[in-house]
This record gives structure tokens, sequence and C-alpha cells, in this order.
């Protein structure tokens, strides 16, 4: 059998595994038997197989969880890459990670901090006290204490951005529109990426791209939507109204640190159930010097700690912390004296994170714990006109389709009952129609 290890080894393969995580196979070494895997947290993996023949262009391959596969030459990486033994591996080191960050230390929760809005400053001269009247505005002015803390930490916790009615109501329709998607991705597993923002093969965790149409999933395909089943309210655009209006209580913040001309980059819940496990430590994009995302998980219901909420190593959005994280005889150092914060949260509670900083999912208790879903949505800035390397969890129709200030127009506009189908125009954001 001739095998061309020349060929195979320098061949790169790339795709997704995680919602945060880019990976590729860097080599098949046939001398060794070895398959080596890098992902985007800057960690190897390696698998032991047996080498079983050759198919066409492929090579089958055995591992040693007894599965097998060809790794073909023009195969799909989704298929190829040892799905068992990878995730395997990246549960292992997701626990080694767990003691690092737990070293001589019990890691503490995020807080809140007291913050106070500063009183807008006063000229001299002619025109003395005629102050901007936005610059007046305690919510403008306190969000300018909130970017302070979220660019020099990396992340802030800011309570009660949503209130309890509209957090049930809005849990209960993704929950809803969860059901849905399982019903027809069940029935045609090839539609899953309509709903999905990963592949839905992930134990009990799933990242749900949500439709801005009222009826939600229902409505796909210009369905027409039973009112009498799914209600005539549409939860999803009074969350967003009551937080990205132009009165929202994240409006401000966000317009601070993205401007009103800030793209909407995502838009999605994450849903964790009991036996999720813990991700790996890592980043959500590669670096960058200026921050390129401001990202939410606001809190759906009571986040406690079994139900895996998320830790934030403090202030590692630096480029210093990235690059000792992708430096292998750094890292473990580095996880070991982190200062890290655990956000349990209480239902519309929110954390704000600077997209660079490190963070990780804990693992959802298997007998202790519950159904964690967090609305999850996020803003690009437009200073950063980089690739991400990030693609974002949001329909593909919703890609580059709006700003902060297009948003927040439509919303006032639903809002006022001008406009009860704001979002109309942009579909159920399948169609790839604004990029």
């Amino acid at each position: 059998m001739n095998w061309d290890k020349s060929k195979l080894e320098k061949k790169m393969y790339s795709g997704r595994c995680e919602k945060h995580s880019w990976f590729r196979l860097r080599s098949l070494c046939l001398a060794c038997s070895m398959v080596i895997l890098d992902t985007s947290c800057g960690y190897s993996f390696s698998f032991n197989v047996m080498i079983t023949g050759q198919i066409g262009n492929g090579y089958k391959i055995s591992t040693s969880s007894k599965s097998s596969v060809v790794l073909g030459m023009n195969s799909n990486l989704a298929s190829d890459l040892l799905y068992q033994d990878q995730q395997a591996a990246m549960e292992r080191r997701s626990l080694e990670e767990e003691k690092l960050l737990g070293t001589n230390k019990k890691i503490k929760e995020l807080l809140a901090p007291k913050l106070k809005a500063k009183p807008p400053k006063s000229g001299t001269g002619f025109g003395a006290g005629a102050i901007n009247s936005k610059a007046m505005d305690p919510m403008t002015r306190l969000a300018v204490e909130q970017a302070k803390i979220v660019k020099r930490d990396g992340v802030l916790r800011i309570n009660n951005v949503l209130s309890p009615e509209l957090s049930d109501e809005l849990r209960e329709y993704v929950l809803d529109q969860q059901k849905i998607a399982e019903i027809k991705t069940r029935e045609n597993p090839s539609i899953s990426k309509a709903f999905y923002g990963v592949e839905n093969a992930r134990k009990n965790r799933c990242d749900l791209q949500l439709s801005l149409l009222r009826g939600g999933f229902a409505a796909d395909q210009n369905a027409k939507v039973d009112v009498e089943k799914t209600g005539s309210s549409h939860p999803l655009l009074n969350a967003l109204q009551a937080l990205l209006g132009s009165n929202g209580s994240l409006h401000a913040c966000y317009e601070n640190l993205v401007t009103n001309q800030g793209e909407f980059y995502e838009l999605a819940a994450v849903i964790t159930d009991p036996g999720s496990n813990r991700q790996q430590v890592h980043p959500d994009l590669p670096f960058q010097k200026d921050c390129p995302l401001y990202v939410i998980f606001l809190a759906l219901q009571d986040v406690n700690e079994d139900m895996g909420p998320t830790t934030f190593l403090l202030k590692t959005n630096s480029q210093k912390e990235n690059e000792r994280f992708f430096n292998h005889s750094e890292k473990d150092e580095q996880l070991s004296t982190a200062d890290c914060r655990l956000s349990t949260l209480k239902k519309g509670d929110a954390v704000l994170f600077d997209a660079r900083v490190l963070h990780c999912g804990n693992a959802n208790h298997p007998e202790k714990g519950s159904t964690r879903v967090l609305f999850n949505f996020s803003f690009r800035n437009p200073q950063v006109t980089k690739d991400l390397g990030y693609a974002g969890s949001i329909r593909p129709g919703y890609v580059s389709a709006m700003t902060l200030e297009d948003l927040s127009k439509k919303l006032d506009s639903y809002s006022k009952g001008d406009d009860p189908e704001p979002f109309a125009e942009y579909g159920d954001g399948l169609q790839v129609r604004w990029r």
C-alpha cells in the first residue's frame, strides 16, 4: 500500500466544533499513527489511531473509541474529525482548567458595581451653563462609567435590565421556539443551521438563532401564523424594546461603546440543560487591538452554580494576556493565578463583556441543575473593519442588516403602535439579502 504521507500532512482542514472555537486537523502522522488537532483555545489534542485501509483518495482509520472514519482529501471535516474523541479530549482539558482556576482560592461571584453618574462639566465664559441636553441625561452619564469598567475588566454585570415579567415571557417563547426547531430538524436534519448557530450535536447545549418576525420559526418561509397557538404578543420585540429602544436599559451603554452605527451582530438564545459539559476557557474571537464586539448574556431565570454559570477571567482582554494564553509554557500559570468571577445571576440581570476576554461556561449539573436560558445579542465596533474571525450566532439574512440606530428606530415605532411588524422588510432571516 502506497501512503502519500507528505500530501496528507500538508493538507489543512478547518471548521467549527463549538460556538466559539475553530479547529483544524494539523496532521495525520502515518509513521506514529497519531492525529493532531488544533483549536482556537490554543490547545492541541492528539489521538492514537490505527490505519486500517485506503479508500479512494482517503485513509480509513480507527480510533481509541472504536469508531472508524475516513479522512479524505475532499471530505467534509464535520464528519471526518473523530468528533467523539475530540469532544472527550476537550472535556478532559476543561476539567484540568477548572482545577487550575480554583488553585488556592474560591472563585468569587461577579457583582454589579455601585456606580454613580458623574455630574456634567460646566463651561465658562460665553454660553456657560448651556450644557448639551444629552450630556445632562443620567443614563448617558451612567453609561460612561459602565463603559470604563467593561474596557478595564473585560466584563460588567448590570442588574435588572429586564423586568421579571418580560424575562418570563421571553423564556417561555424561546423554549417554545426550541421545540419547533427540534421538530423541524428531526424531520430534516439538513436544515439544522437554519435554527442553530452550531451543529446541533453538542451534549445538552445549543445556541438558538432567533427570528424577528411575530411567531418566530412558525412564520418561516412566509408560513401563516396561527395566532390561537402562538398568541398575538411579540415577546422578543417586547424585550428588545425594553433593552435597546431609545430609552432602553442598555441603549446608552451600547451607544457609548459602539456608537449608533454599531452593527447588530448576534441574536440568539444560549440554552443549556442538565448534563451539559463544561467548556474550555476561550476568547470568542482572535485578538485585535480595539475591542471588535461587545456581547450580552441576559438571564431569563435565576442562574445558580449548579446550572453552569459563565466564569470570566478579569482583565484578560489585553494583548499581553492573549499572548500568554496562546503560549503553552505560560497558559497554565495564567489560569492558576487568574482573577476569576462567576456570573451567577438573578432573573433579568445581564453580563456585558468584551469578546476578547477569557471565559467559559461551566457544567450544568446532571442532577442538581436545570435548564438555563440566556438571551444573547451583540454589537460590532464600527472602528474595527477587519474580519472578526467569528461569524456570530444570527440568521444569515440579518447579517450586516442593521445598526443600533436602525434597530432602535424600529423598536420605537413598534412601541408606539405605529408598526406591529417593524422588521417585516428583513423577513425571517433565512435569505441572505443585506450583505
